[in-house]
């Protein structure tokens, strides 16, 4: 009984700073630009020219 009383709070900081962090991340435009990622892997060019 006395380690929930340690863990749970502990528990709840990590709660509550994982959320503070998704919602720094949402509102400061981190996934504003979701498509240009996507599509840039499919336009590098890296195959070798056989000459």
């Amino acid at each position: 009984m006395d380690a929930l009383f340690l863990l749970l709070p502990i528990s709840l900081l990590f709660v509550l700073g994982i959320g503070v962090a998704f919602w720094w991340a949402i509102f400061s435009g981190q996934f504003d630009d979701t498509r240009d990622a996507a599509v840039a892997i499919l336009d590098d060019d890296d195959r070798t020219h056989a000459k």
